[in-house]
């Protein structure tokens, strides 16, 4: 028997023992009729021991709770970061949907509203525009960035060319 059974089956040890001295005692004429088992008090190098079992037992549950503990916080973590971006490409898809609804009313205004002038001039108008204000962009940049840019007139148009033709295929492609 360990001593934490011991501890455990404290009265099942008392009556052990009455049964024992009984039998000795009754030899001497004496008569057992109860014995009070108050403590069980080991040696104090064994009563070290036990506590220091105890106490290694806790902080072991104290470290998996905080390891738990810490799985949550990068779980909710990831998962709020997951939130910011899945919101942030929400608002940059309304933003890029009202852009193109504002720039297809100006195309329609500016069509109308000047004579002799196609959807196509506008929409290459409003390209030379977008490219200037992009560049524009670029240089105002916080960050010490360089950036090649091919410019010029003639370039303007060939990025205006490579855009339509990038939009024409994909319009044809999703047919």
């Amino acid at each position: 028997m360990n001593l934490d059974d011991l501890f455990e089956q404290k009265n099942d040890v008392a009556k052990a023992v009455l049964e024992e001295l009984e039998k000795v005692m009754a030899d001497y004429g004496y008569s057992i009729e109860h014995i009070l088992m108050v403590d069980i008090i080991p040696d104090a190098a064994v009563r070290k021991a036990m506590n220091d079992i105890n106490a290694a037992q806790r902080l072991q549950l104290a470290s998996v709770y905080k390891g738990e503990a810490e799985k949550i916080l990068l779980v909710k973590k990831a998962e709020a970061e997951a939130e910011a971006k899945y919101l942030s490409g929400v608002g940059i898809a309304k933003q890029r949907q009202a852009i193109t609804d504002g720039l297809r009313e100006n195309i329609l205004n500016f069509s109308h509203s000047v004579s002799g002038t196609s959807a196509k001039e506008v929409m290459d108008l409003i390209m030379v525009t977008q490219y200037f204000d992009t560049i524009k962009e670029l240089g105002d940049g916080s960050k010490n960035t360089t950036v090649f840019i091919p410019h010029g007139p003639g370039h303007v148009k060939d990025i205006s060319e490579q855009i339509r033709d990038g939009m024409m295929q994909a319009s044809s492609s999703n047919v």
